[in-house]
């Protein structure tokens, strides 16, 4: 069977296929958090980090063995770069947190965040760092426009207010790196966005909603429940 469900409080609850980038993303994503973690779990050399990624390798959601043989290939080559990098330069920056929940309370709603990993710099500027597993290349303007990365920054600006913050997202598959800071304004400005929106979502009584076709349909995870609609 292609999807599942479950019923919570009544409603049926779809738990979406297993997809093998979120498999490889997942497996890369905890690696590196134990790469950066200086604790008991950390792994420091290219043996342990290589060691670590076959104990971490999550095989759900390919479609092949050979496809799946080929991303494990493809991961290694990934971590062995990223830990070569790692390595032939000193550190600018001591690393504070490893895929760290951040949360704050607005009042009427709560905005809460995942972070990959904070770096705090010398002069005190925290960096928000974001691995992605399936880009290439990556811009100051993909930075600079990506929602997330934004969330990020407020979430570390509300916890540490006397530090600057800046954010930087890491496309593994070639190291290319970019980062982008939000001046204080526009900061103050995302702020009063997300809170427009959270409170629109709040006010809005989604049962009275109908699901409507539209091109990005045939690509959405969700695409099982809207079908459960007989007019859809």
């Amino acid at each position: 069977m292609k999807y599942r469900y479950t019923y919570i409080d009544g409603r049926a609850r779809w738990l979406l296929k297993a997809k093998s980038y979120y498999s490889f993303g997942s497996t890369l994503h905890h690696v590196l958090q134990r790469f950066h973690d200086s604790g008991d779990a950390g792994v420091s050399t290219t043996s342990e980090v290589l060691a670590a990624y076959e104990e971490s390798w999550i095989d759900a959601g390919y479609s092949s063995a050979e496809e799946m043989a080929e991303a494990f290939g493809e991961g290694r080559q990934i971590l062995e770069r990223y830990v070569a990098e790692a390595q032939s330069k000193p550190p600018e920056a001591k690393t504070l947190y490893v895929e760290r929940q951040f949360r704050h309370d607005f009042g009427d709603f709560v905005l809460i965040g995942r972070i990959d990993r904070v770096d705090e710099y010398e002069d005190g500027t925290l960096e928000v760092v974001d691995y992605k597993s399936g880009r290439e290349t990556v811009s100051e303007d993909d930075v600079a426009t990506d929602i997330a990365m934004c969330c990020y920054q407020l979430l570390l600006r509300k916890k540490f207010p006397d530090h600057p913050v800046r954010a930087r997202i890491i496309a593994l598959r070639s190291s290319d790196s970019a980062c982008h800071t939000l001046a204080s304004s526009d900061l103050e400005d995302f702020e009063r966005d997300i809170a427009i929106l959270a409170r629109e979502i709040l006010s809005e009584n989604f049962d009275e909603r109908r699901p409507v076709r539209k091109p990005l349909c045939d690509h959405c995870d969700f695409l099982i429940a809207c079908q459960q609609d007989p007019d859809f």
